[in-house]
């Protein structure tokens, strides 16, 4: 994500000096930034100009360079890897951890990133290429091979060591946890850092680990990941095949990258439009015309059903003008109920509190709460009318009381049936395998606005047939 020049000062400190050192003397950048974090270096890199990019990753150890390419501006990072030669970029992103080097080479051209990995070693290329097999929003996707295991059968004081060589080494990205194996080499345990240092000198990893392993298939949604996370406190998700063995780990950062991910995209799509496959200042024009026109397009003829709908009940509205006071009345009311139910059952889906069995229990749910909701709204409807009638702020004719009333009940049962479809949309769209999101406010809004207006016009009939009609 593309970060504002104004929220990183430090870095628009630093970028002037660093500028100048690539100039005069870039054999010293590396000594003067190593006490800086990568990310803040990654922000110096992004006030530079494009060609000096490149020579401020050249001025780095590999490693180091390697880093800073992570934390990069999406957009730039993939000009830098797709301008720079292969062999050099195989070298930076062969520094990086798996599953960081599996998501930055989607990000670039696919013919580009074939290149890069027929640079790469023979064994980070087979695991570049098994983990690039799957979706990247799944547990496959997301997950690290890096990770400590150790057979059960070792002693503590074995585990300790083989943690610390492998700790030094550097290779290992997810350190929280140790997975112990049995004889077969499937997860038999697990348990923490924490727990190893404390654990007796002389004892079995058997003995200490916990048997009960938290894990999810390879194949598991990046909510399914983030809610193991979150139910269960995990530093690391354990990925396991069908046989039982450990394929990788999904660190606690990925989950917060991909919540962050899941969230924008229904944020995206509770608008009204396509999620953005990239950030919004980064996508092209046309290609955001693209994202949001569809969707605007079928609100659009949506909409026009409303004008039918006012159509049909034209002549009832010449006799009654009154009645189109009341209008937007009636149908903000009814959309705005129905755009907070869908908002409700779409977070709940998302946060697995709500299971495709469960709309039966919701549909009552939300009736209750919409003629609840609809009598509220409905009182205040004619308390309005007759307030304003009696106080002589309007004159809605002799036959106030009556229309006070149809407007009353009217909003009873728009809200009611707003809340009803608002709630039900996710479920029926969850039921043909589409994203409940799609569900979006606009989209439950005009559904409501069309119903209501026929609601509205239905009740009137019976209430002013005989008097205004």
């Amino acid at each position: 994500m593309a970060r504002d020049p104004q929220e990183k000062p430090i870095a628009a400190l630093v970028a002037p000096d660093i500028l100048e050192l690539l100039v005069e003397s870039p054999a010293d950048i590396a000594a003067e930034t190593e006490e800086m974090h990568p990310a803040d270096l990654a922000a110096v890199a992004e006030l530079l100009p494009r060609e000096q990019v490149k020579a401020l990753l050249n001025a780095l150890p590999r490693e180091r360079a390697a880093d800073v390419l992570e934390y990069l501006d999406e957009d730039l990072r993939v000009s830098v890897l797709e301008e720079i030669p292969t062999e050099q970029a195989a070298a930076l992103v062969s520094q990086m951890t798996p599953d960081d080097r599996t998501d930055v080479l989607e990000d670039i051209d696919e013919d580009v990133a074939d290149d890069i990995v027929s640079e790469l070693s023979a064994e980070a290329r087979a695991e570049t290429e098994r983990l690039m097999e799957f979706d990247p929003d799944t547990a496959g996707g997301l997950m690290t091979t890096e990770f400590v295991s150790v057979s059960g059968d070792f002693l503590v004081d074995e585990a300790l060591e083989q943690v610390r060589s492998l700790a030094r080494s550097g290779r290992r990205e997810a350190t929280y946890n140790i997975y112990a194996t049995d004889a077969q080499g499937r997860v038999a345990g697990v348990l923490s850092l924490r727990e190893l240092l404390a654990a007796a000198p002389g004892a079995k990893i058997s003995d200490v680990a916990w048997t009960e392993v938290v894990s999810v298939s390879p194949g598991a949604n990046r909510q399914e990941v983030a809610r193991f996370t979150a139910d269960y406190d995990l530093m690391a998700v354990p990925v396991v095949s069908e046989s039982g063995h450990l394929m990788g780990v999904v660190t606690v950062d990925d989950v917060i990258d991909a919540i962050e991910d899941v969230q924008t995209e229904d944020i995206q799509k509770l608008g009204g439009m396509e999620a953005l496959d990239e950030p919004y200042t980064s996508m092209s024009f046309w290609g955001m015309i693209r994202k949001r026109a569809g969707w605007l397009c079928v609100l659009f003829v949506g909409e026009l059903l409303t004008a039918s709908a006012m159509q049909r009940f034209e002549d009832e509205l010449k006799r009654a003008l009154v009645l189109s006071l009341f209008v937007p009345l009636i149908v903000s009311s009814g959309g705005n109920s129905g755009s907070q139910a869908t908002s409700l059952i779409i977070r709940a889906m998302a946060l697995g509190e709500l299971k495709l069995r469960d709309w039966w229990r919701v549909a009552l749910r939300e009736a209750r709460a919409g003629f609840t909701l609809g009598v509220i709204l409905g009182v205040l409807g004619f308390v309005r009318i007759m307030v304003w009638q009696l106080s002589g702020l309007w004159d809605y004719g002799p036959h106030y009381r009556l229309l006070a009333i149809t407007v009353g009940l009217a909003v009873v049962g728009v809200v009611a049936f707003g809340s009803l479809i608002g709630s039900m949309l996710p479920f029926a769209l969850r039921r043909f395998n589409l994203d409940p999101a799609s569900a979006s406010a606009p989209f439950v809004a005009t559904l409501v606005d069309v119903t209501g207006l026929v609601i509205y016009f239905l009740v009137a009939l019976m209430l002013l047939g005989g008097t205004l009609l």
